[in-house]
């Protein structure tokens, strides 16, 4: 139950209850804004925060690999919350990430809050990977076959009788936004003018992250 089916541009991906897409053909998984370090970012800045948020998305990160064992793997932007976040990593949480690189290819897209990927935590750094009919990048576009990041859209809905606000895949078969993977990242309502530029009309679906399984709602009927 943890595992729905999202259709994108004639390419089926298992939307995992995590936030994370799976192409199962190519063996790739894809994860959008980690947000690394966003706790000690806002440290910095006076702002103090549980300083667990990085070790606690890697945790989410390793059993999702763990679930669907990927070949590849797409971070696809903003997986550090600044320029200088890598730096603040742990030896731990450098260790956490090494291992998940172990035995596959490893993908960093950059994104707005991490133009500069480091090149010292391993893997490949690119701006967009184009794979058959499927172009995944940070920012959105609204281009046919685009998977993208960036909004971190969520959907509010109301279910025998009462309110839930939810991160979601918004989907409407051509193209995707996906949900911010970082366990502090923040959330962008699917009813914002951003996401009407890419999807006309609200002509598509929110894919909720539920308690136990994905719930594909027409974004029409979320507010």
């Amino acid at each position: 139950m943890r595992v729905s089916r999202v259709t994108i541009s004639d390419v089926t991906f298992a939307a995992d209850l995590s936030g994370a897409l799976f192409w199962d053909e190519q063996r790739l998984l894809v994860v959008s804004d980690l947000h690394l370090e966003k706790g000690s970012s806002f440290a910095t800045r006076g702002v103090l925060l549980p300083p667990y948020d990085t070790i606690a998305t890697l945790g989410r990160l390793a059993a999702v690999i763990s679930r669907h064992d990927p070949r590849v793997v797409i971070a696809l932007g903003d997986s550090f919350h600044d320029r200088s976040a890598h730096e603040r990593l742990s030896a731990e949480d450098r260790d956490a990430v090494a291992a998940l690189q172990t035995g596959r290819d490893w993908i960093w897209i950059s994104g707005n809050h991490d133009p500069m990927l480091p090149r010292e935590l391993g893997g490949t750094i690119a701006d967009e990977v184009a794979i058959g009919p499927i172009t995944f990048r940070h920012e959105p576009t609204g281009a046919r076959g685009e998977i993208a990041g960036h909004l971190h859209p969520k959907a509010r809905v109301s279910a025998r009788g009462r309110s839930m606000e939810r991160r979601c895949f918004a989907s409407d078969g051509l193209r995707a936004v996906m949900p911010a993977f970082g366990a502090y990242a923040g959330g962008l309502s699917i009813r914002d003018a951003a996401f009407a530029r890419i999807f006309p009309k609200n002509g598509f679906v929110a894919h909720l992250l539920g308690d136990r399984r994905v719930h594909a709602i027409a974004a029409s009927r979320c507010y």
